[in-house]
């Protein structure tokens, strides 16, 4: 865990950038316009906005100019969670918001969206075009008798398209959801038959690893087991006719039709986003238009510092919410930038070749993304043009301090390094951005405005510079307004209100320094305990992984029934690496060196791989499961894998263990 103490960090912002960034004319004007603090920057403010939480998101309403149709008789109605009342009374759409650009004259030309496949040529969709694209199809959708409330799905890749469906189901009150096409039958239906959807957008395959995949069969499978669909649109990304019974794309989005924005209450549902369903039927979150809008304009448009003039490309697919992250970049006025294609192709170096053509000023990818460029001797700098990214941010797993440093030495010098943390569950950040704060390596710059985030120990006690429970103690408006099918709410409780009564507690170790940064150890539920000392999983990952033979590992700890404690070491290996005694011994080495002595694993196992949810996170509560004796069947479900075959190895050493 790196130290409270005060080292040098590795990035300060300067006077003018402090100065120009958003956050700091939102003090400035919050503090004129609401009593915010004038003085004590970001601390001050961050103080402010969970102390008086009503004030803040007032505030953030008013410096984002959100057009209620009708306004709220107060911002918080109830503030108990589960069940907070945001803005009651108000109504808006979040698709107006997100179109409004387009009304500029001085915008409507320019791109709002700049669409990347694999050949990393940009094709620009103006703000003009998006919004008649949208207008067309909204009106489509109304006359296929789709209501405020009924759910329209999509079985798409980033493509413009997948954007322009969303923002069309949003202007007539629908709620979508969307899988990605590699996503199989099994793990859409999984997903999809749960909210029962009305309309199914699709295409006919997809192009990855510079090959096509035909996905036809799979649709067909989908359209037989959803029976509740009343239309299929057909996207023909690889030139095939539409199917019997499909709506032509082209002639639902043709129209020159002005949109029509359904006003629905703040609490409407927009979107239904998905748990990684490891262990069971992924959870259906259910998000609201207004809590969804407001919380993204903060994220973006302060934390983010994106605006008019800004280009945002984070590498996601359809099926993570950070894809529905990215296209709330349009809220800023901000120019979203969609890939469709493979993160490593044609080399490893792909992203970056990405973020030159498109100009982006923030880059956002995964932090497996960074350590493999690392592995791989990728110079970003050195074979691209990157002088216009000013930010690099990362998710999905904790950012290794090596990967800080790496970025700092191959991107640049002057580069803010945004390491973020929150979850499909809130699709936001608990932590992570501040443009006006230093980055100090390995760290979080420090919690999120409006999240009043602490670290717990068991007891609720609050904890500084120690390792604890991940809690957020205050309502965020982005928090799930319920789950699907979750008619008491009770799965919903049970999910982040069992362990302390009315606070939300994420699943995730980490501790708060007493300079305020954050530092993410993992998931709790899968947390090394050797002897009373507490360690996550990532911190193991980022040592191990330093060693150049390790590609990747996935370590594991059980409690045995004579009361003994089994850590086992799995290690993918680099081509041509040997798990032999000596790389053994360093890899014992480097834990011992680095973390601690107790953390040493009992037992070092080579593996043909790590297993990953369908959005690239690694498989760790079910591989426990597995090795103490969970069938396959019972320990995952087994859609929600990347690879069920690997599943079956540590199913393997479980059968075989003495």
């Amino acid at each position: 865990m790196p130290s409270a103490a005060n080292p040098t960090p590795l990035w300060k912002p300067d006077e003018e950038f402090i100065a120009e960034a958003q956050i700091t004319r939102f003090q400035a004007w919050a503090s004129e316009h609401h009593g915010a603090p004038a003085d004590g920057g970001y601390e001050a403010l961050h103080r402010w906005s969970v102390t008086e939480l009503d004030t803040f998101w007032k505030a953030i309403a008013d410096w984002f100019d959100i057009r209620f149709t009708t306004p709220c008789t107060r911002v918080l109605g109830d503030r108990s969670m589960p069940g907070a009342e945001w803005f009651p009374g108000a109504s808006l759409n979040y698709a107006d918001h997100a179109l409004r650009t387009a009304t500029d004259p001085a915008r409507a030309d320019t791109p709002a969206i700049l669409h990347v496949d694999e050949t990393h040529e940009p094709r620009p969709v103006t703000w003009a075009e998006l919004r008649r694209q949208v207008g067309s199809l909204a009106a489509e959708l109304r006359a296929i008798g789709v209501r405020p409330g009924d759910r329209v799905s999509g079985y798409l890749p980033n493509i413009p398209e997948a954007v322009v469906a969303l923002l069309a189901t949003a202007a007539v009150g629908g709620v979508w959801t969307s899988c990605a096409p590699d996503f199989g039958a099994r793990s859409v239906l999984d997903r999809f038959q749960q909210v029962e959807p009305v309309v199914l957008f699709t295409v006919d395959g997809y192009r990855y690893g510079g090959k096509e995949h035909d996905r036809r069969d799979t649709v067909s499978e989908l359209r037989a087991e959803l029976p509740t669909l009343r239309a299929v649109v057909h996207i023909p990304l690889l030139g095939t006719d539409a199917p019997e019974g499909a709506l032509e794309w082209s002639e639902l989005t043709s129209a020159d039709t002005e949109p029509v924005f359904e006003a629905v209450p703040f609490d409407h549902p927009l979107w239904v986003l998905y748990s990684s369903g490891t262990t069971g039927l992924p959870k259906a979150i259910v998000q609201s238009q207004g809590g969804i809008l407001i919380e993204h304009l903060k994220q973006l448009g302060l934390h983010c510092d994106l605006g008019p003039g800004d280009r945002f490309f984070w590498y996601t697919s359809t099926g993570w919410m950070m894809w529905n992250f990215l296209a709330s970049g349009l809220l800023t006025g901000t120019t979203i930038v969609v890939y469709d294609g493979s993160p490593g192709y044609p080399d490893t170096g792909a992203q970056w070749a990405v973020a030159e053509r498109t100009g982006a000023t923030l880059f956002g990818t995964s932090a497996a993304y960074v350590m493999a460029c690392r592995k791989a001797g990728v110079h970003p700098s050195r074979d691209h043009d990157l002088s216009r990214v000013k930010c690099v941010a990362t998710t999905g797993s904790p950012l290794p301090p090596d990967g800080f440093r790496w970025l700092h030495d191959e991107v640049r010098e002057d580069l803010w390094i945004a390491s973020v943390s929150g979850g499909t569950d809130v699709c936001s950040c608990f932590a992570g951005a501040v443009p006006t704060l230093p980055v100090h390596i390995g760290e979080l710059q420090a919690p999120c405005l409006g999240t009043d985030l602490q670290s717990w120990d068991p007891h609720g006690k609050p904890l500084i510079d120690e390792v604890g429970e991940l809690v957020v103690t205050n309502p965020m408006p982005s928090m799930p307004i319920r789950f699907w099918n979750d008619p008491d709410g009770s799965r919903y409780h049970d999910s982040y209100f069992d362990t302390y009564p009315g606070v939300w507690r994420h699943g995730d170790w980490i501790t708060l320094t007493s300079r305020g940064s954050v530092v993410i150890h993992g998931r709790s539920d899968s947390t090394l305990n050797r002897q009373g000392v507490r360690m996550g999983s990532a911190d193991i990952y980022e040592a191990v992984e330093r060693l150049p033979e390790i590609r990747e590992s996935l370590v594991i700890g059980l409690e045995q029934p004579d009361g003994g404690y089994w850590m086992p070491l799995f290690v993918h290996l680099a081509p041509g690496a040997v798990l032999d005694d000596d790389l053994r011994a360093r890899i014992k080495q480097t834990i011992r060196e680095n973390l601690s002595p107790r953390h040493i694993p009992d037992d070092i196992i080579e593996a043909p791989g790590v297993p990953h949810t369908l959005t690239g996170k690694r498989i760790e509560v079910p591989v426990k499961r597995l090795l103490q004796g969970t069938p396959l069947e019972k320990a995952v479900n087994l859609g929600s894998v990347d690879s069920v075959e690997l599943l079956r190895f540590y199913e393997d050493i479980a059968r075989n263990r003495p």
